[in-house]
């Protein structure tokens, strides 16, 4: 199932056409979070919200992506057994992932590099899909789980493990964006005027998504995106999506750039991924238009 986390994308469907797409399609794609990536710079989908770290990655490999705005802040926790009290801990440790170059193996790649380890040498990644993930630590069969809602949510209704870092309060991921509004390069070079309407779309959902959280919610449940409802409320209630106007994207992609290429998943520049892969040209329009 889609996170929840990117639930401005999902209810901005009306708002889309509200804001003249007499079409708008949504391509749902199966597996992990490099699916949407793929799809991204291909040209299959013209707009999406992602993780910036693996789209950090996707700049430096030369795809045909950019960067367009910061949504919010936080979403991803991570869980670790009692063996597990700081993120340092991991160390020689067992962290299940389910798949190396997804969102949470980037993310927690990132964190890891942050207090000098090394993600290539000083963790142990097990491959395992989300569901089996959980079971596993849940079981201490792995020491750590790296989730985004409504994996968290799931995890604290099931009392497994405890929470060693929420991104969404502690420092310093709580001052930089989770989840960004990407596009394809070709699609925002052609088509600005229906990118800025596309993003001015997402982020008015973003709006609505901590305004309402309980009816954004019932929206998604009903959409077909998630199955819990109690799950997607508490994770809309605790995902700060107000914060769009508050943190700088470029300081995201600069914070994210750094760690990877610190443990060398990238080779270029943070100034070099900012040059070639950011946009903010809407986002700077929009944060005057749209002012609370």
């Amino acid at each position: 199932m889609p996170g929840v986390c990117q639930a401005p994308q999902y209810l901005a469907e009306q708002l889309l056409r509200d804001e003249g797409f007499a079409e708008v399609q949504y391509t749902r794609k199966s597996g992990t979070s490099k699916a949407i990536e793929i799809a991204l710079a291909s040209g299959e989908a013209d707009i999406n919200m992602h993780f910036a770290g693996p789209l950090i990655i996707r700049l430096d490999a030369g795809d045909p992506v950019v960067v367009l705005a910061g949504v919010h802040v936080g979403c991803f926790e991570l869980f670790a057994t009692k063996r597990v009290r700081a993120i340092r801990d991991l160390k020689g440790k067992t962290v299940a992932t389910p798949e190396l170059g997804s969102s949470p193996h980037v993310f927690l790649a990132s964190m890891l590099a942050y207090v000098g380890l090394d993600p290539n040498k000083d963790v142990n990644f097990e491959l395992h899909p989300s569901a089996e993930s959980m079971q596993l630590l849940a079981d201490s069969k792995v020491d750590a789980f790296l989730g985004f809602p409504p994996e968290p949510q799931e995890l604290r209704a099931r009392k497994i493990g405890h929470v060693v870092v929420n991104s969404s309060v502690d420092q310093p991921y709580s001052h930089y964006f989770c989840c960004m509004v990407a596009g394809n390069k070709e699609f925002v070079q052609k088509h600005p005027i229906a990118t800025k309407r596309a993003l001015r779309a997402i982020l008015k959902a973003a709006d609505i998504c901590a305004a309402e959280p309980a009816k954004s919610a019932k929206l998604l449940v009903d959409g077909d995106y998630t199955k819990r409802y109690d799950y997607a409320l508490q994770a809309l209630r605790d995902i700060p999506y107000s914060k769009w106007r508050e943190y700088d994207p470029e300081d995201t992609v600069r914070f994210y750039a750094l760690r990877l290429h610190e443990v060398g998943m990238i080779k270029s520049s943070p100034q070099n991924i900012i040059a070639r892969g950011t946009d903010l040209r809407f986002l700077n329009e929009l944060k005057r238009e749209l002012k609370t």
